[in-house]
């Protein structure tokens, strides 16, 4: 895919409150541990993450979103009457109906004739959010558009460890381990038209691949019926998500590198979903892309699913890791599995 008259106009995001280290959860975990002589600094040793954060009782992904979404206004400078589309795009929601966006659309004050829905696709949400938005501009439906995600781990959290302290094995650990990552946190980014809104970074287009034969790998649950079939549970098998997830990375790399003409030296800069160590060395690695070019926040913030990758480059632009000029790769994986990858110019 390719865009000509789409920009990446900017972010707003919100961190979540309160922070919870690896060693908070392994003293919480203490039970498990000492079953399973697991010896303390292992959280942080497997997965890089030294802390991640949650958000208070009563939190609702609404609320998040709006919070998130009106500092991307503010900093964009883009008035809300101008926004044609509005695109809830998290893992979690406040229920199954209506859209969460909708809550979102109410909140932020939008007009009647904005296009209003969810859009879900485990970790890849925002990033697909934006093609959509971004198709929308381009055929001349709508002058900008915004995605907007909240994400909160905290209860996935809290019933994983217990299970663990109820039932600890080690097969059973190493299933959840990868929900022990999670983090909590609010984003926003908005898209508009080049020659209406002439601020922000060129969106030059991106590339999509599947590798559907894998969706069972990361699961999070219940099923929708009802009654659900079973309690609120996640499972990841990490080993499985790694080697399939890098080799469909790889593939889409490949197709983003012709796509984009950008040749073999590639982007300048990536942000890559946030996952934890192992998975941004294995993907840097085999992409064949220098470590100081990629910017990342999963030690201190976790993997966020949705929130992680825009929001880890709205801080990389805060701080000045993109210089105007730079060929930008923003690199999405999700469960399922898909991979998504946008270009940008800077």
């Amino acid at each position: 895919m390719n865009y000509r008259q789409v920009r990446l106009a900017g972010f707003g995001y919100e961190l979540a409150p309160h922070v919870l280290t690896s060693e908070d959860i392994e003293e919480r975990l203490s039970k498990a541990f000492a079953a399973l002589h697991l010896q303390k600094g292992q959280l942080s040793l497997l997965t890089g993450i030294e802390e991640r954060r949650y958000w208070g009782p009563g939190m609702t992904m609404h609320e998040g979103a709006a919070r998130a979404a009106e500092k991307a206004l503010e900093n964009t400078g883009i008035d809300r009457s101008a926004i044609g589309m509005l695109l809830y795009a998290g893992v979690c929601r406040d229920q199954l109906e209506p859209a969460t966006a909708c809550a979102v659309a109410h909140d932020l004050g939008l007009s009647p004739q904005t296009h209003v829905h969810d859009v879900s696709n485990a970790c890849l949400g925002v990033l697909n959010g934006m093609v959509h938005v971004a198709n929308a501009i381009e055929l001349g439906q709508i002058e900008a558009g915004m995605i907007v995600s909240c994400e909160t781990s905290k209860d996935i959290m809290d019933r994983v460890i217990d299970r663990l302290n109820d039932t600890p094995d080690m097969g059973l650990f190493r299933k959840t381990v990868a929900t022990l990552t999670g983090g909590s946190g609010a984003v926003a980014v908005i898209l508009s038209r080049s020659n209406g809104f002439p601020q922000g970074h060129r969106l030059l287009g991106g590339v999509i691949r599947n590798a559907v034969q894998w969706h069972r790998l990361c699961c999070w649950g219940p099923d929708t019926g009802f009654p659900a079939d079973r309690d609120h549970f996640m499972e990841t098998d990490s080993i499985g998500v790694l080697q399939n997830g890098v080799q469909l990375g790889i593939d889409t790399y490949r197709d983003l590198l012709t796509e984009t003409g950008w040749g073999p030296h590639g982007p300048d800069k990536v942000v890559c979903h946030q996952v934890g160590a192992a998975h941004q060395r294995a993907i840097l690695d085999a992409l064949n892309i220098a470590p100081e070019k990629e910017f990342s926040t999963f030690a201190h913030l976790g993997n966020m699913g949705t929130v992680s990758l825009p929001m880890t480059a709205a801080i990389a632009d805060e701080r000045g890791f993109f210089e105007p000029g730079d060929r930008v790769g923003f690199l999405g994986i999700g469960s399922g599995l898909n991979c998504l990858m946008l270009a940008l110019g800077w």
